[in-house]
This record gives structure tokens, sequence and C-alpha cells, in this order.
């Protein structure tokens, strides 16, 4: 039995960023960028008008009131094509361009047009012209590689005429839910079945994290069945089993797939939930044994699934624990890595961490309702109310509670 570090260390390594791909931007939400993204253009292209006005030379408007002589006018898209000289104006509209000659603008409630002229009862000034390149220049850097791009990004790239995006391939993660006892939601159960439940919650945390998701189906415990895996996976970057850790269930596992080419590199780790967790390769293809209890598969995908599909995405490791006060207490903890469910909230500046009282790992409507798991190392001296603890955050959790 090995620690959860070196379970993590062992497993990350297997995983490199995947090979990059062109999509259109409309498509590219979600994406983890594999080149930068650089403006091919000034934004704005041009001086433009902030305001509803008239574009002046600031000379002309000196002493106020001034009356001018409207020469034209520069609605937005449509700019004028002469200059502004001595004694003249253009009526000008919001995102106009500025045309040559005119540094300022007056805004239109400070004018009165009469005919062909317009009189300026406020100074003009260049507060009301956005110069160009205000937003950004050309070759300015948008978005760096490793980037998850959000709809603002999307809007920022389009605004600096980026039409496609190269992006890091989603990593493609197939999972088979092995059991005779198990059958799908909705569907007949036979006497002492249940249903399945770890391979909906594993499907959407892949989907959530930038993976695609292969569901291969339930499998019985026959050899016959876990033999149809490496076909039922092919070109997956990763394969997953939900259940089959156990240790007559590994037993049957390690029967049905060396002779297809698995090759093990360790099984169990110390830690609750999730102690019978198999890794190795099958073939070329890493290979994941996931816990069948429903909340140790997915603690287990927190802690190993979430850092190999970020490693595909060529993403940045997650940020470190975060501290938070205990709310209650906790006895020392034995020689396993514990992941306690927790509510979390502030008061005031502060973190804090409430454990559920009850911690059984079949107990979905517990990891459902929680907001953090509390790590507590092996052999780990007893907690006091108030004292600190590790928080594990869940990044599907709701908003953290307040007051409480």
């Amino acid at each position: 039995m090995i620690s959860v570090e070196e379970a993590a260390r062992r497993i990350a390594g297997a995983f490199v960023s995947l090979e990059p791909e062109i999509v259109r931007l409309a498509q590219a939400r979600d994406r983890v960028l594999a080149r930068d993204a650089i403006a091919s253009l000034d934004q704005p292209p041009a001086a433009v008008s902030a305001m509803d006005g008239y574009a002046v030379r600031a000379v002309d408007v000196k002493d106020i009131p001034v009356r001018l002589r409207i020469i034209g006018s520069a609605p937005a898209g449509y700019p004028f094509a002469g200059s502004v000289c001595d004694g003249e104006a253009i009526r000008i509209f919001t995102g106009g361009v500025v045309p040559d000659g005119a540094d300022a603008v007056v805004t239109q409630e400070n004018t009165v047009a009469e005919g062909a002229y317009v009189t300026l009862k406020a100074p003009a000034t260049t507060n009301h012209i956005r110069p160009r390149g205000l937003d950004f220049r050309k070759g300015a850097l948008l978005a760096p590689v490793g980037r998850r791009l959000t709809a603002r990004d999307i809007a920022l790239l389009a605004c600096g005429d980026i039409a496609e995006v190269e992006v890091y391939r989603n990593p493609r993660i197939a999972f088979a839910t092995n059991g005779d006892e198990l059958s799908r939601p909705g569907e007949p159960r036979k006497p002492g079945g249940i249903v399945a439940s770890s391979g909906y919650g594993l499907s959407n945390l892949i989907e959530k994290w930038g993976g695609i998701a292969h569901d291969i189906g339930i499998l019985p415990d026959t050899i016959e069945a876990l033999e149809q895996i490496p076909n039922k996976a092919a070109g997956a970057d990763l394969i997953v089993t939900l259940g089959g850790a156990s240790v007559g269930d590994h037993d049957l596992v390690q029967r049905a797939l060396a002779p297809k080419g698995f090759a093990l590199d360790f099984w169990k780790v110390a830690m609750r939930p999730g102690k019978p967790l198999i890794f190795g390769r099958l073939g070329a293809t890493p290979f994941l044994g996931l816990p069948g209890n429903p909340v140790s598969a997915l603690v287990c995908a927190f802690l190993f699934i979430k850092p190999a599909v970020a490693a595909m995405l060529g993403l940045a490791p997650d940020e470190p624990l975060q501290p938070a006060r205990l709310k209650g207490s906790l006895g020392p903890n034995d020689s396993r890595q514990d992941y306690l469910r927790a509510r979390v909230f502030h008061r005031g500046v502060e973190l804090w961490a409430e454990p559920f009282a009850v911690q059984d790992s079949s107990m979905l409507s517990v990891f459902a309702a929680a907001d953090a798991l509390i790590v507590r190392p092996p052999d780990a001296a007893a907690v006091q109310h108030g004292d600190s603890v590790s928080l594990l955050l869940l990044d599907d959790a709701s908003a953290l509670h307040l007051g409480r």
C-alpha cells in the first residue's frame, strides 16, 4: 500500500499534454490554448468618438459660445472623407471615426444646430475621443498558452480579429462500470440489485474538467466481460473502471486483462475513502481502477483523474490545499490519509469547515451536500474546535455558506 502523494506522483507522470487542434472561435469556450492568441489589429483601429456631438479643432473652441460651419457627418461605419479646417465642424456619432484635422468633441447636449451651422456652448475636450489602440495594439498578447478560455476571452479574441484558435485536444476517457448487481436508473432491478450511480457523477466531472467521457457500459463480473474493455475503449487516452478494485475483483481484472497487455503499477493506496485503487497500463494506455463505492470513486476522481485531465490539457496543477478553522472536534487519525466530507462557510474573513457527523463512503447524499474535503494526514493528532485544518474545495460545490 502506497501513500496518496506517491500514487498522485505516479499517475501524474503517466500524462503529458495532448496534440493541439484548430477550432473556430465560436466553439472555443472552455478550451485550453496551445498557442498564444495575438491581436491582429489595433483596437479601436482608429480614433473614434465616445459620444454623439461634433468633432472640432480644439483651437476653434477656446472661447465660447462659438459658431462653426457643419461640413459633413461621421456615423459609425461611415468615416468622413475630408479634413476639418478653421471654423468647421463634423456631426459625429458614438463610434464614428474622428476625421483628420479634428482633435476634440463637443457633446450634443452642449450644442444648438441652426441649418448649416452649429453653436457650441461648452469647451471641446479630448476626453470624448477614444484613441487608436486604446484597448490593445496589434501584436498584443490577448490570451497566453495554457489559458482556459472564458466567454469574456472569446469576446476579446473576436475583437482582436481572431477567427480560429489552436487548443489542446480534449482527452477521451472511457469508463466501464463493473458489477452483476447493477442496473441503470429506471431499469428493472434484479433481487438484491442496486442502481449504478458512480458513472453518472464521473461522466459529468470529466466533461466539466474538459475531457470527453465515453461510457462503455455496465459489465458483469466475468472474465469474458472484462476482456471486452480494450476493444470498447479503443482510442481512449485513459481507461477507467468503476468497481473491480477489491481483493477478489482485483484478481479478476488481472486475469482478464493481463493477456490483453495490462501491466500493474500499483494497487491499494493508504487513504480513506478509496483504498482499493488500481493503476497501470493497458497496452500503451493508462488504466485506473476506481473503487465501486460511489463516494470512494468520486473522491478518487477529484484526486487522480482531475489532475490527469489537467495534464493532458496543458494546464498548471491546482492550487494547494486551503487552510480553514474546524467547527467541532476530531479524534486522532490512523495510518491512512482521510478525506472527510464537510460544509464550508465564512465567519468574517475566516473560512470554517464543519465535517458531517456520518462519513460512510456509500452516502452520496452527504457527498452531494459537501463543499470540501477536510484532508487529514496519516497519524494526525486530534484537533479541537477552532484548530486549523486543510481543505480540498470541491469545484462543483455550491456557493459557500455565510454566517453559520
